[in-house]
């Protein structure tokens, strides 16, 4: 960082909230009331004055004040609730005032557990305008979790969203001593002493505007406002602190590499809003941006969700890989029932896709006429038959997607740009270039961040480390582990191992606590390993590489299986196109438990293969995966080997199955 650097100046009085600076001599801090310095400098967005999430709300009512800014799921009856920014910014105030008379403290927080709703998104911008830390709780998560965010964020209000999410809290209520007041915001509740929706706005419209204009006056851009927390993999989750600084510059720099305008975007809310991605996306860009949002309703992740994108018409979608690899496999499934033609034409359509993209992505961007035709023929239709006809910018983040998943879209004219970042430098750090498509890197850094890599090797490939006014304040009450993610000079250590080319895109390249050492010594990275298998042989859902300190690498995959809709947990059966797969090798099995308990011959061996395959590409021997096992089961987050945000918990894998893992030692 070469820029000249000052700092932000702060107010006199600590009264010219909210958009005031406070007084502040350090870059980090792990206390709750604490206060950082803004730097400024000479790279254009980070000149920007810094504003707070309350002023930009104002600003945005009053000059989009009719424009809809959030659509609800349809009700029981079908109907959809719309609210203005005017009307929006109108209950976020009404609800502000009832935090602040039900005892809501500065620096304490208000839980929110629940499925994404506008009452979801107005008690997160309440929270932040009565001066409090709004924190956001994992559906799934255990009653014994919530307890643990609840308490350690010192909640004062919980917000839930029904009886289910209810029992978890009063379970563990009477261990929290902070807890004031519970609220269910869907129907009403049956036991004694929570209040409804109704409630708590009749309560704020009693109150004066006094109070809140007070703490309104004292809040500043440079303290801690939101709380993500981290759904870690081992021990309690970490606690980021954001400020509203942090924030908004994160939508700040999204917004000036990939050129959105403000009143022109329609959002579908549906990814879960404790994790930072939807918060940053949903939330808060929509009330910088005048995007409008439309709710999609629960069951959006357990296949409902198309039926909310034909109505919503999105013009940006963002899906986690795993939304991307579930609309591949319906699309899949469809295309089996095509007749020849249809086949034909659709097979002559994605190879002008694909050719016109292969061209853009090594520099000529020419529309030829059969990449026309098919646009017109092909390509508008798919788009149009999953509601995403309007829809300019097709977003994969939290996870990587398969290579083979991104080429597939891409031959039906979707390019799907990945966003590489973490909680830590809330969300975002790098996007795909649009007008410079890659296939295999995360993108560049955005307008207004920096970037390097530490202690870099042979082979150009080190540490990402990320520095900017969106990287976190520090972990809440943890200053040892923020000392480990973000160093003296400001830079976060991702963790991530990366190298960049010649054009300045960045390559993630595998996790440094992810590394394989083997007992001859030699560092394996295990992500191209899993992916180049996964790649060799679509009919598996996941590969997990094994071999730290062991003689040589094995991995353990499971095969695509059909899930239970209602809870999310993987059957035992295989999904048709495994079946068909099967049926084509000589295998008659039809669940995950025949083809283990027979040892399968064909499909034993079809894996072998594929890891023979995928050998051929390793650089050397210790890199070759020497054996295999099939797990009884997918992956998912109801049997525990995946989090939150569907990131698979090795260390939990390797417990679970360590006597199979050893198995293939002996």
């Amino acid at each position: 960082m070469t820029q000249s650097i000052r700092y932000a100046s702060a107010s006199e009085t600590g009264l010219d909230g909210p958009d005031q600076v406070l007084p502040a001599d350090v870059d980090t801090t792990c206390n709750v009331d604490g206060k950082v310095r803004i730097k400024l400098d000479s790279n254009e967005l980070n000149s920007y004055m810094p504003v707070s999430i309350p002023g930009v709300l104002t600003r945005t009512a009053k000059l989009y004040s009719d424009h809809i800014a959030l659509v609800s799921a349809p009700d029981a009856n079908g109907k959809r609730t719309t609210y203005t920014f005017q009307e929006y910014e109108s209950i976020v105030k009404t609800v502000a005032k009832a935090f602040l008379k039900l005892g809501l403290e500065r620096y304490h927080s208000v839980c929110i557990m629940g499925f994404n709703s506008p009452e979801w998104f107005i008690t997160e911008l309440a929270t932040i305008y009565a001066g409090g830390l709004a924190t956001g709780i994992y559906t799934t998560n255990s009653p014994e979790a919530c307890q643990y965010c609840a308490e350690h964020s010192r909640a004062n209000i919980i917000v839930v969203e029904d009886e289910k999410q209810l029992q978890k809290i009063l379970q563990i209520k009477h261990n929290l001593p902070h807890l004031k007041a519970i609220v269910q915001y869907d129907g009403k509740p049956t036991e004694k002493n929570i209040l409804s929706w109704n409630d708590l706005l009749n309560i704020g419209k009693t109150e004066s505007e006094d109070k809140l204009s007070y703490v309104l006056k004292t809040i500043a851009v440079n303290e801690c406002c939101i709380l993500v927390y981290t759904s870690g993999t081992v021990g309690n989750p970490k606690a980021v602190m954001l400020n509203h600084d942090n924030i908004l510059h994160g939508i700040r720099a999204v917004t000036s590499t990939l050129q959105i305008k403000e009143k022109s975007e329609v959002i579908v809310s549906y990814l879960p809003l404790s994790h930072v991605a939807a918060q940053l996306i949903d939330v808060i860009a929509n009330i910088m941006l005048a995007t409008t949002v439309c709710f999609a309703d629960s069951g959006a992740l357990k296949g409902t969700l198309l039926n909310t994108l034909l109505v919503a018409q999105p013009t940006i979608f963002l899906g986690v890989p795993r939304v991307w690899e579930k609309i591949y496999e319906k699309m899949q499934e469809k295309a089996k029932n095509n007749g020849v033609i249809k086949t034909w034409i659709a097979k002559w359509a994605k190879a002008q896709g694909l050719h016109y993209y292969t061209n853009k992505i090594n520099g000529i961007d020419y529309k030829h006429w059969g990449y026309v035709f098919a646009k017109w023929l092909v390509f508008d239709k798919v788009k149009t038959a999953l509601g995403l006809n309007k829809c300019h910018m097709f977003i994969t983040a939290a996870a990587p997607l398969n290579i083979d998943i991104k080429k597939y879209f891409l031959s039906l004219d979707v390019s799907i740009l990945d966003v590489y970042g973490m909680s830590e430098s809330t969300g975002p750090h790098t996007i795909t270039d649009c007008k410079e498509y890659n296939l295999h890197s995360v993108g560049r850094p955005m307008s207004g961040v920096y970037t390097k890599l530490d202690n870099i090797d042979e082979h150009g490939e080190g540490e990402v480390c990320m520095s900017g006014r969106h990287i976190f304040m520090g972990y809440l009450n943890a200053p040892e582990k923020t000392e480990e993610a973000k160093d003296k000079n400001g830079w976060l250590h991702s963790g991530d191992l990366g190298k960049f080319d010649s054009k300045g895109n960045l390559f993630i390249t595998g996790r440094i606590k992810e590394l394989i050492i083997t007992s001859g010594g030699e560092n394996v990275a295990p992500y191209n390993i899993e992916q180049s298998i996964l790649s060799e042989l679509p009919y598996l859902s996941n590969v997990m590489a094994v071999g730290d300190k062991r003689k040589y690498l094995t991995v353990l995959v499971t095969l695509k299986s059909n899930i239970n809709e209602e809870t999310g947990a993987p059957l035992d059966t295989l999904t048709p196109d495994v079946l068909k797969w099967a049926q084509s090798i000589g295998s008659s099995a039809k669940t995950i438990t025949e083809v283990i308990s027979s040892r399968d011959v064909a499909i034993y061996e079809e894996i072998n293969e594929a890891i023979k395959r995928s050998n051929m590409q390793a650089v050397s021997n210790a890199q070759k995966v020497q054996k295999f096992e099939i797990l009884p089961h997918d992956f998912s987050i109801p049997t525990g080997e995946l989090g939150p945000t569907l990131k698979l918990k090795k260390n939990v894998v390797q417990k679970m199955y360590a006597d199979l893992i050893d198995k293939m030692y002996e």
